[in-house]
């Protein structure tokens, strides 16, 4: 089974992706940088969803040039999904390394099939 990292301060959003994710991936949760480092930086997961507002002391944006910088950085992609819907965030998100951004809210169809597309597009890469 594919692994997902959803790093994501909001229970409410957590558990939707949950649900949205849970027959497809084994996922795992943290709710800041500080957690992912603790806990996942070693982990290699398929694919990231990653929050810009986290708790701690770092935003998504960083630790996704973090992760994306690291040595042990496997090229899996990383989604933005983020309440941040202004286009200078999504420049910004983009600059930073992830590889898709989209804005809160969205409908479940949507999420899945763009988490299906990125997943997709690195079994292209490899191919």
């Amino acid at each position: 089974m594919k692994k997902m990292l959803i790093v994501e301060d909001d229970d409410l959003s957590i558990k939707v992706m949950r649900r949205i994710f849970q027959t497809d991936f084994e996922i795992d949760f943290c709710e800041s940088a500080e957690e992912y480092y603790e806990k996942y930086s070693n982990y290699n997961f398929d694919i990231i969803i990653m929050d810009i507002s986290l708790k701690g002391t770092e935003n998504g944006l960083e630790l996704i040039k973090e992760i994306k910088a690291s040595p042990s950085f496997t090229g899996n992609p990383i989604l933005c999904l983020t309440a941040h819907a202004q286009t200078k965030m999504r420049q910004t998100a983009m600059e930073s390394g992830s590889d898709l951004f989209i804005t809160k809210p969205v409908s479940n169809k949507v999420l899945k099939e763009a988490v299906e597309h990125l997943l997709q597009s690195v079994i292209k890469k490899q191919i």
